[in-house]
């Protein structure tokens, strides 16, 4: 799965760190979303959507092919 979070976490000048703490997650699991080697759980992908403000399918989108 394709996201926007690299650039969403970069709009608001955070770091892959400040963004895992935000969240309550490593930032492992940051790095691994972003990369899109990991996709979040449902309950994580509404708390990534609710902290920037956007919706879940703004921010994550399905692989094309």
């Amino acid at each position: 799965m394709r996201n926007s979070l690299a650039a969403l976490r970069a709009e608001n000048g955070w770091s892959q760190q400040r963004l895992a703490d935000e969240l309550g997650v490593s930032r492992q699991t940051i790095i691994s979303i972003e990369k899109g080697r990991f996709d979040p759980s449902l309950p994580l992908a509404f708390r990534i959507a609710h902290l920037f403000g956007r919706r879940i399918e703004d921010i994550f989108l399905p692989d094309e092919g």
